[in-house]
This record gives structure tokens, C-alpha cells and sequence, in this order.
């Protein structure tokens, strides 16, 4: 699959980029190599492969993720947030209504 100055100009419009039309050429070259670079991983036989957990886990069975201790790191800063507002109540800012 490959993408033409007009499909591109197409995205860019609906994207509302204004692009020149060096630009326009250039991403239409970026976006073809990346869409080569898919076909590319597409005709790659995967029968019986399975996904990794994690990429060294193909080398190492050891391998543990590092995850992070799951602690509080901050505080509640709601009354000080808050105390500027010109109304709140229960927590909740407090706003005018607007539509009928």
C-alpha cells in the first residue's frame, strides 16, 4: 500500500494542517517508508510464536518486571486549592448555571 501527494493532502486537510507542498512531499515519503516497513513485518511467518511478557524474557526465564511500591506520594491539597474559589461546597466547586 502506498499513499499518494493527494491522500496525503486529503489528511492533512481533514487534520487541518496547512502544509506546503515540499512538506506535503516529504510526509508522503516518511508515511510510504513506515507503511513499507509494515508490509514488511506482515510477511513475516509468526505461526507458534508466542508474545513476550517482556523482551529479555526471550533469553532469560529469571526475568521479574521491577514494579514500583504502590505508596503515597502526595498529600491533599484540596482546601488550599480551593480557597480561592468564590464558591464550593461538600469539595465541589460551585459554578452559575448556564443552561436553561
Amino acid at each position: 500500500m502506498s499513499l499518494e501527494l493527494s491522500d496525503v493532502e486529503r489528511i492533512a486537510q481533514l487534520a487541518q494542517l496547512e502544509a506546503s507542498e515540499t512538506q506535503i512531499k516529504k510526509t508522503a515519503e516518511q508515511l510510504n517508508n513506515i507503511l513499507d516497513m509494515v508490509e514488511q513485518l506482515r510477511s513475516v511467518d509468526t505461526t507458534g510464536i508466542e508474545p513476550l511478557a517482556h523482551p529479555i524474557s526471550a533469553f532469560r526465564d529469571d526475568v521479574a518486571l521491577r514494579l514500583r511500591d504502590d505508596a503515597i506520594t502526595e498529600e491533599n491539597h484540596r482546601t488550599e486549592y480551593q480557597a480561592c474559589a468564590p464558591a464550593v461546597e461538600n469539595g465541589l466547586y460551585l459554578v452559575p448555571k448556564v443552561i436553561e
